[in-house]
């Protein structure tokens, strides 16, 4: 079996077009795992743990994929976070200062 005549055969059957290797989802692996099959010898079958291993890899792959994600949206939350306690430490400041003015303004000097 050819790359070539599974990329054919998946490529058939996708009504969507993909612009890179990311993305692809679990519907695409399927497609080409059907056309794996569809198009494999049957005097020389695909190796059971072979389609094991491939099926391992993109769980896996979706694993990460998924934790990558996570991960992005906490750092994202995070920002937001830390730029909400800048704001705040800013504002502070602000209004300490101000009130050091007007009390160093209101103190009459005793002479």
């Amino acid at each position: 079996m050819t790359i070539a005549s599974v990329t054919a055969a998946a490529s058939g059957t996708s009504a969507k077009a993909k612009n890179s290797l990311a993305d692809l989802d679990s519907g695409d692996f399927i497609k080409l795992m059907t056309a794996q099959l569809q198009q494999q010898d049957p005097t020389n079958p695909t190796d059971n743990n072979a389609m094991l291993a491939q099926m391992a890899q993109f769980s896996s792959l979706a694993s990460t994929t998924k934790s990558g994600e996570t991960l992005q949206s906490i750092a994202d939350k995070l920002d937001s976070v830390v730029s909400a306690q800048n704001a705040t430490a800013t504002a502070v400041a602000k209004l300490a200062a101000a009130q050091t003015s007007t009390a160093t303004a209101n103190q009459t000097p005793t002479a």
